[in-house]
């Protein structure tokens, strides 16, 4: 590889995490998604289209933010048929965890994925690239791009389609943190403001009020944060029943975890 062509790479992958940076989408799994596809198709030479296909615990593979119907189509199809570059990137990565089809209408690998191949050369697409795009142990995931001509992912192609995998490999791991943290500090407010009412309404300390919680979520079959959002909800609509309250040993007690959560609701 030419020096030039090393000095272009390295300012096609700058200005693809610019790009990516920039938008500021890393909390939003989606967004960050979506950038990396646009940010992959604008850098790696000769690619047309392209998606991500993600694994979920369960073992479904999903195809995410294609960039048109055909590529939605081809990317469920290889999971599917369980075949086709994107699957071998996912379930058996070369160690550089770029997997490229040269000509899918020629062997060798319209004999390598002999399901998938026709499917892809009747779309109009001849060649294509899968990249890794895992963080062991915490993200199974491929970057899918598809070209209409034939053998045009040469060597350059693919070195920065490395690279940018890579990058893009610990941008889509950052994003799926942020996401799960934004989760958690939303769960943690929306009960931090149930406890509050509790504390308020019925004069108990903090700990007490979680109790309530905790038991209403037992007693209703109902997710304790699902509990608190109700709470929360019927609280500022001011629309709330008072909750009945329990008697104890001939002694009226704490109110009824019932009186706190919604009747007749299952997980």
């Amino acid at each position: 590889m030419h020096a030039h062509q090393r000095d272009d790479i390295v300012t096609a992958l700058r200005h693809a995490a610019h790009g990516l940076i920039a938008r500021r989408s890393i909390d939003d799994l989606d967004h960050t998604v979506t950038q990396i596809v646009v940010a992959a198709v604008q850098t790696v030479p000769g690619a047309d289209a392209g998606g991500i296909s993600l694994t979920y615990g369960s073992g479904r593979i999903d195809s995410r933010s294609p960039s048109g119907d055909d590529v939605l189509r081809l990317d469920r199809l290889q999971t599917e048929l369980h075949e086709g570059p994107c699957i071998t990137a996912i379930d058996q990565p070369p160690e550089n965890g770029v997997v490229v089809a040269r000509d899918l209408a020629a062997d060798p690998d319209a004999s390598r994925w002999p399901a998938f191949a026709p499917h892809a050369v009747e779309y109009g697409y001849r060649a294509m690239m899968s990249v890794e795009l895992s963080v062991k142990g915490i993200t199974r995931a491929a970057l899918n791009l598809y070209s209409c001509t034939p053998d045009v992912f040469d060597d350059s192609a693919r070195f920065l389609a490395e690279l940018f995998g890579a990058q893009a490999a610990l941008l889509l791991y950052g994003a799926g943190h942020a996401a799960n943290l934004t989760d958690a500090l939303e769960t943690r407010d929306v009960i931090g403001q149930a406890k509050g009412i509790l504390m308020e309404r019925f004069g108990v300390d903090e700990d007490q009020a979680f109790r309530m919680l905790v038991s209403s979520s037992q007693d209703t079959n109902v997710k304790l944060i699902s509990v608190a959002r109700w709470l929360v909800s019927e609280s500022r609509t001011g629309t709330r029943a008072e909750p009945a309250e329990r008697t104890v040993g001939g002694r009226t007690g704490a109110p009824s975890p019932a009186g706190v959560a919604p009747q007749n609701s299952r997980r």
